[in-house]
């Protein structure tokens, strides 16, 4: 016999699935409350116990996908038999994979940080359905950015990791959004992503066995 507390998160799942469903084929302009009700098979008031507008539904999908992301980089760093070279490459790939795979999805994990939902929706939210949590695809995102950081850490030492985990991160994000646009055009460039993700491997190898780190600029100056 299913449970009410199954019975909840079975449509929970459904209405996630379907609203995933819609990004990927329309972008967050073809997921509405609405659609995603109807593509679930649930009653028109059902998502609204679940999620209280568009954007809470947006903002678990994201935070699904960080953690995902996360747990496949945690997977990376943690197994034994995987070179730090290789637990790199495979990160960095683990997030240009999801640009190619699901464009919409991609963009949407990179909103602007200082994105917020209209003032309408605010309001919506305080009157109608569970407040959700606004914050929880920022914690899965930082908890995937840790975890990076652990991975190039293992490669470079804890001291310059940060540096080359932004130039790392800044890279990666940079080719997967030419790939999305059309601008990383192997005939033109003679290379693809994948070669661009060995040279950057290679590179920050080489500079760590050499014992190579950054030097002491007005930002660390700050941070210290």
């Amino acid at each position: 016999m299913v449970t009410r507390a199954e019975s909840a998160a079975a449509t929970r799942r459904a209405l996630l699935d379907a609203a995933t469903e819609l990004l990927d084929h329309g972008g967050p302009e073809a997921v509405t409350v609405r659609e995603v009700g109807a593509r679930a098979g649930v009653t028109r008031g059902a998502p609204y116990r679940h999620f209280a507008d568009k954007d809470s539904l947006l903002t678990a999908i994201a935070a699904e996908a960080w953690t995902r992301i996360g747990d496949r980089v945690h997977a990376l760093r943690t197994d034994p038999a995987l070179p730090a070279a290789d637990a790199l490459r495979g990160a960095l790939h683990t997030l240009i994979d999801v640009g190619r795979q699901q464009p919409h999805l991609y963009q949407l994990l990179f909103r602007p940080p200082g994105y917020r939902i209209a003032r309408l929706d605010q309001v919506h939210r305080k009157l109608c359905g569970p407040a959700g949590d606004p914050a929880a695809a920022d914690r899965a995102a930082e908890r995937f950015q840790d975890e990076f950081l652990a991975v190039v850490a293992a490669l470079v030492g804890p001291g310059p990791a940060r540096h080359y985990g932004a130039l790392l991160l800044t890279s990666a994000h940079g080719m997967a959004g030419m790939e999305l646009s059309g601008h990383l055009d192997p005939e033109k460039w003679h290379t693809t992503s994948d070669d661009l993700v060995d040279t950057l491997v290679t590179m920050v190898t080489g500079k760590a066995t050499q014992g190579q780190v950054p030097v002491n600029t007005k930002a660390h100056r700050n941070i210290a």
